[in-house]
C-alpha cells in the first residue's frame, strides 16, 4: 500500500514537472526533493526517469483499455483515449521535443490501434469481413490517427482537436462498414498475405 503511494506520487510529481520544464531538465533529484524521499527510494521502484517515462504511457494506454466502451463512435473513443495528453499538452510537447519521443510514438500508435482493433471487430458484427481485411483496415486508420496526432503536437497543438476528429468521422462516415462489406464480397485470396503482413 505505501509503495503504491509513493510510485502514485512520484508519477504525479513528473507529471507536474513535465508540464513546466523539458525533459532533459528534470532530474531524481528534483523529483526525490518534491516528494520529501530521498534518491534511494527512487530507484527502489524506478532504474531511472526513462523507465518512469516508460511506466507512465503503458499506465495510460491501460486506462485505455480497461476503460473502451464498444457503444461510443471510434471518434468519440479516441477523444476519450486523448484525455490524459490533452490535460497535459506541454508534458506531451515536452516530450515529443526530446531525445525519447519514441515513447510517445509508441503511446499514440497503441492508443491508436487499441481502439480501431476494437470498434472494426464490433463494426464487422454480422459482416462476414476477412481477419485479414479487418487488420488491415484497423492499421489504416491506426497510422493516419497517428500521425494526425504527431502532426496536431508538432505544430503547437492550436487546434481543436474535438472539432477535427468529428470533423473527419462525419467526412469519412460509412467508410468503414462500406470496407468491410467490400471484404466479404471478396475472394479471401489475400488471407496469406494479410498474415504473413500484420506477423512482424
Amino acid at each position: 500500500m505505501a509503495e503504491q503511494y509513493t510510485k502514485n506520487m512520484i508519477r504525479e510529481v513528473f507529471i507536474m514537472m513535465l508540464n513546466d520544464r523539458p525533459l532533459s531538465k528534470i532530474t531524481v533529484k528534483d523529483i526525490a526533493k518534491e516528494c520529501k524521499i530521498n534518491r534511494n527510494t527512487f530507484y527502489y521502484h524506478y532504474t531511472d526517469i526513462y523507465e518512469l517515462l516508460s511506466e507512465l504511457f503503458q499506465r495510460e494506454l491501460q486506462i485505455v483499455i480497461d476503460e473502451y466502451n464498444d457503444t461510443l463512435s471510434w471518434e468519440e473513443s479516441f477523444l476519450v483515449a486523448a484525455k490524459f495528453t490533452l490535460e497535459n499538452r506541454k508534458a506531451i510537447y515536452h516530450v515529443y521535443n526530446s531525445m525519447h519521443r519514441e515513447e510517445l510514438e509508441n503511446y499514440i500508435y497503441n492508443t491508436s490501434g487499441n481502439i480501431m482493433i476494437r470498434y472494426i471487430e464490433k463494426a464487422s458484427d454480422g459482416i462476414s469481413a476477412s481477419s485479414g481485411d479487418k487488420k488491415l483496415i484497423a492499421s489504416f486508420y491506426q497510422c493516419a490517427l497517428t500521425e494526425m496526432v504527431l502532426r496536431w503536437i508538432a505544430t503547437g497543438m492550436k487546434e481543436d482537436p474535438d472539432t477535427i476528429i468529428r470533423r473527419i468521422g462525419k467526412l469519412f462516415n460509412g467508410n468503414i462498414a462500406l470496407s468491410l462489406k467490400r471484404s466479404a464480397d471478396l475472394e479471401d485470396i489475400w488471407e496469406k498475405d494479410h498474415r504473413r503482413f500484420f506477423s512482424y
